[in-house]
């Protein structure tokens, strides 16, 4: 898979902590790499280290987003740019392999394919806010 790919991937992992109560994401996680077109072996390895790194700085990440936000809070923020907001940031803060321009682009990206029409707009404002 590419690093495009992969990313999205994470993105939809990521994006059921939204709907499900966090004791119950390990579950979440095997489903998610049983449905059909899931990843296997190292992309599979690569996505779950991912997902489980961001997932313990959701706290921090949501800190970060709800002070750089003027006017806005995680609580009102939808999902999706939610979602997508804590991977980029992740990325921004704390993946070094990951350039924040890079990071940013890709954010986007899954603003236009999975968002509203307005969330690739939003996205990249309040990632610019951290570069």
């Amino acid at each position: 898979m590419s690093r495009r790919e992969l990313r999205e991937q994470i993105f939809k992992l990521l994006f059921r902590v939204e709907f499900n109560e966090f004791e119950d994401m390990p579950e979440q996680e095997e489903l998610f790499f049983e449905q059909e077109d899931a990843a296997q072996g190292e992309d599979a390895d690569y996505i779950s280290r991912k997902y489980n790194e961001i997932c313990q700085k959701l706290t921090e990440l949501d800190a970060m987003l709800n002070e750089k936000a003027k006017g806005w809070n995680t609580g009102r923020m939808s999902k999706v740019d939610l979602t997508i907001l804590r991977l980029a940031v992740y990325e921004i803060k704390y993946d070094d392999s990951v350039p924040a321009s890079v990071a940013i682009n890709e954010a986007v990206e899954l603003a236009k394919k999975f968002g509203q029409d307005a969330s690739s707009g939003f996205v990249n404002g309040i990632l610019a806010k951290f570069v």
